[in-house]
C-alpha cells in the first residue's frame, strides 16, 4: 500500500540530515546501492504474530550515496506485511493503528528534513 506521505514525495535533503532524521524516528537504512536507498520502520502485531514495514524510498539526485553532501529526493512510501520466506506484501490489510502511526512518522520526517 502506498502511504500518503502528506507531501513528503519529492522532498529533498542532504544525506547527513536525512540519515539523522530517519534514525531519530526509528528508521533503519536497509537496502542501498549507488543511486537509491530504502529506510524501513518495523511494526509488530503480537496478537497475530505478524510484522509490517513502513518503507521510504529515496534516490540520489547529486553526489554519491553516503556522502554527507549528497542530495536525496524522497520517492514513494509504502507499507507492507512481511511474507515468508522473504518480501513484503503491499496488498495485505494493515492494522489501522499502524497506518495512523506511519502517517505521524512520515509527517515528523518531513518536518525534520525541511527545517
Amino acid at each position: 500500500m502506498i502511504i500518503d506521505a502528506q507531501g513528503l514525495k519529492g522532498t529533498k535533503s542532504d544525506f547527513a540530515n536525512f540519515e539523522d532524521a530517519a534514525a531519530s524516528l526509528g528508521f533503519v537504512r536497509w537496502q542501498w546501492e549507488y543511486t537509491r536507498a530504502t529506510y524501513d520502520l518495523k511494526y509488530e502485531d503480537r496478537s497475530s504474530n505478524s510484522e509490517y514495514y513502513l518503507r521510504v524510498n529515496v534516490r540520489v539526485e547529486s553526489g554519491k550515496l553516503e556522502s554527507p553532501y549528497a542530495i536525496l529526493s524522497v520517492e514513494d512510501t509504502y507499507m507492507g506485511k512481511v511474507t515468508f520466506p522473504h518480501g513484503l506484501d503491499y496488498e495485505a490489510p494493515i492494522p489501522e493503528s499502524f497506518v495512523r502511526d506511519a502517517g505521524q512518522k512520515l509527517k515528523a520526517l518531513k518536518q525534520q528534513i525541511t527545517h
